[in-house]
């Protein structure tokens, strides 16, 4: 449950989230609303993404949903120029549409390959370049693309999204030096197993995956949407955050650091030796 913000970070901003009708995208939809900022969320789906928008409306801010497929370029940005055209500014660009599966390599064909990165590399620079060339003119602007850490470290059955979410990260960082000297930041949010609907079925779906993930982890829990929401919330202040630019923020209970290879009785030993 996301409460209105004490901070108020986001009074009369704007931000567009990608993939905003549900799980991640939606959460940090609603916690930039509890800042006090309008919210355009944007996806395949009208149903969802109308839910989306009722949630934020109930901050007492501004919401809209727009049904568009972030593959398809003109459209996404026809749908962001709307946004400016009709609040004067956009604030926050939240890249979050994605597509996942499990598959191991020689078994992907080259549609499922297209599909995912064109989602999610092809998309997050539709919606990047987009958004950015109304905040290069406006001096000001922050964009945060969602990854996860085998953009870095790789993971077997994920190519296709490793190298599109690799290509986000090498992206970011290359945007970040190009229009860090014009006001605007871009980073990365990366995180880690996360307790949505749509994960669970596509990344554990028996108990012993799920088990599996969750020993991983060395917190030894999983993330919600509205933690991960928290820190996007962090990255897109322009107080906060006003710093920070081609960085990634790991949310993962430290994950990515890679499995625990010792056990406690055998640390203990080593420790009496």
């Amino acid at each position: 449950m996301i409460e209105k913000s004490p901070l108020a970070e986001f009074t009369d901003q704007v931000a567009v989230v990608t993939g905003g009708g549900s799980g991640i995208g939606r959460a940090i939809a609603v916690r930039y609303a509890a800042g006090g900022g309008n919210v355009v969320v944007i996806g395949r789906r009208p149903e969802p993404l109308e839910e989306t928008a009722r949630m934020v409306e109930g901050f007492g801010v501004g919401a809209a949903a727009v049904t568009c497929d972030v593959r398809d370029a003109d459209a996404l940005t026809a749908a962001i120029d709307g946004v400016v055209a009709e609040h004067g500014r956009i604030d926050a660009m939240v890249n979050n549409a994605a597509g996942n599966f499990v598959c191991p390599a020689e078994n992907l064909s080259p549609g499922g390959w297209r599909a995912v990165v064109d989602i999610v590399l092809n998309g997050t620079f539709y919606g990047t370049r987009a958004a950015g060339r109304h905040m290069l003119e406006a001096g000001r602007g922050a964009i945060l693309n969602v990854i996860a850490s085998y953009a870095w470290h790789g993971h077997p059955g994920t190519v296709h999204s490793a190298a599109a979410k690799g290509g986000v990260l090498a992206m970011t960082r290359t945007l970040a030096s190009e229009w860090g000297g014009r006001g605007v930041r871009v980073n990365c949010i990366s995180p880690g197993p996360t307790e949505t609907e749509g994960a669970g079925a596509a990344l554990w779906p028996t108990e012993e995956d799920r088990r599996r993930v969750l020993g991983s982890v060395p917190a030894n829990r999983f993330t919600t949407p509205e933690e991960v929401a928290e820190s996007a919330a962090f990255l897109l202040d322009p107080r906060r955050a006003a710093y920070i630019t081609g960085d990634v923020l790991s949310v993962d209970g430290g994950q990515w650091l890679g499995k625990v290879i010792y056990s406690d009785s055998s640390a203990r030993s080593s420790a009496r030796a």
